[in-house]
């Protein structure tokens, strides 16, 4: 390995137990480390810029304008009531219920997008409630990457891999990953809700309060709220048929927040500063600096060299191929961005087919997805959206402590990958 590359590694490595010490803020690392890497030399500046992914940051800033706007109308209080009424307001249950939701919605969704909808939900009702939000936040969080894992459209590494692999359509992703995602999430929400027992607890009084709230008296501006719904349905559509459209989902969200502004700002600059001022700036920067660290492994071939390395052990053999692929999309996935990962893996499974004398590919193609979408679990900077909900949490004096998110996330992530060996196992192999 090349000095440059080692020093990439170093720096990475230095990043990484900073972010997870948390004596410095995430954001100052990542981006302080990407400084470093261009100012030694190791990737040059164009380059850098090369390597972050602006579809990622154009889909974050888009929703979060989106977002922000019809939270002014009400609706998400609406939400809350709402599901808690469902529930009768007990959270334990509620736990499930917004947990399903997240799921639900991230399977036709980006991730990003879903927890930008439904954590103001869990903000507004935990606190009725009186209860922490953070097991609610965690679940949350969980679901999204697993809902996200079900479809084509839920994940960017499954966008990723249709692209590449153009037999695998959305009904292909939803009969091969839909059932073991649905397994995955109940025992999920199962250990979630046991972990979480003691902390899921109110007063009758309080549940009683919530169940005589009406949800309809939440929504403060209906002319707002149907220009928000029309808005959002639009976004949500230019994401379902982005392929038919050939649009990226930056395109998508960041016309849909061009719109809105248009139908709703005009020429208020009060109103707008505020506005761009609840955008989260630091997660959005966080993902800059990331992108840069990660792209310097890249450009060094270090997640190259490291996958190779352990595809040797394989020696061809399906089943071992397999099962390399599923646990190191991951145990990578959990530690560094999903996205290069997979960019790296969809060239070498091909290869695998034409050199590997491996015919049918299509269970390292489910492998891949399941490994790199699930594993985004493990730790609180694995995906999108973790960073997100923990970056709106902090926002709201909520810290998600990176030890203390790592001590169930990471078991229930090893759970839910030892479920996909099975399933992988007895229905392809």
């Amino acid at each position: 390995m090349e000095l440059k590359a080692m020093l990439a590694v170093f720096i990475f490595v230095v990043a990484y137990i900073l972010i997870i010490s948390e004596k410095v803020h995430r954001t100052v690392v990542a981006m302080s480390a990407a400084v470093l890497l261009i100012l030694l030399g190791i990737v040059s500046q164009e380059n850098a810029i090369h390597h972050i992914d602006f579809n990622t940051l154009g889909l974050l800033i888009g929703m979060m304008v989106i977002v922000n706007i019809t939270s002014e109308t009400g609706l998400f209080n609406y939400l809350a009531i709402w599901s808690a009424k469902c529930v009768g307001a007990k959270p334990v249950y509620l736990l499930a219920a917004l947990g399903a939701l997240t799921a639900v919605c991230s399977a036709f969704l980006d991730n990003v997008t879903t927890v930008l909808l439904t954590v103001p939900v869990t903000f507004s009702i935990a606190s009725q409630l009186k209860i922490s939000p953070k097991p609610f936040l965690v679940a949350q969080i969980i679901a999204s990457n697993i809902g996200g894992t079900a479809t084509l459209i839920g994940d960017p590494p499954n966008i990723m891999i249709s692209s590449a692999v153009k037999e695998l359509d959305f009904m292909a992703f939803l009969w091969n990953l839909a059932p073991v995602c649905i397994l995955i999430f109940v025992v999920s929400v199962f250990v979630l809700a046991w972990y979480y027992k003691n902390e899921l607890k109110t007063t009758v009084q309080l549940q009683e309060k919530i169940m005589q709230l009406h949800e309809r008296k939440q929504i403060q501006d209906v002319g707002l709220l149907k220009k928000c719904l029309f808005v959002l349905f639009l976004t949500i559509l230019g994401f379902i048929l982005q392929r038919f459209l050939h649009l990226e989902t930056a395109s998508a969200a960041l016309a849909g927040a061009s719109l809105l502004l248009l139908l709703t700002i005009g020429n208020d600059e009060v109103r707008l500063s505020k506005l761009f001022a609840k955008v989260e700036w630091t997660a959005i920067f966080f993902f800059i600096g990331l992108f840069i660290l990660v792209g310097a492994l890249v450009e060094k071939n270090v997640i190259e060299l490291l996958a190779r390395e352990a595809m040797q052990f394989t020696q061809g053999n399906m089943l071992s191929t397999t099962m390399l692929i599923l646990w190191l999309s991951a145990i990578t996935s959990a530690v560094i961005d999903n996205i290069p990962f997979v960019a790296t893996m969809i060239p070498f499974i091909k290869e695998l087919g034409s050199m590997g004398g491996i015919q049918d590919l299509t269970p390292l193609w489910w492998a891949l997805s399941l490994g790199a979408c699930l594993g985004g679990n493990g730790t609180l900077i694995g995906a999108s959206a973790n960073v997100v909900v923990a970056s709106m949490a902090a926002q709201h004096g909520q810290q998600i402590s990176f030890l203390r998110y790592l001590k169930i996330a990471l078991p229930l992530t090893l759970l839910a990958i030892a479920i996909s060996s099975a399933y992988i196992y007895c229905r392809y192999l």
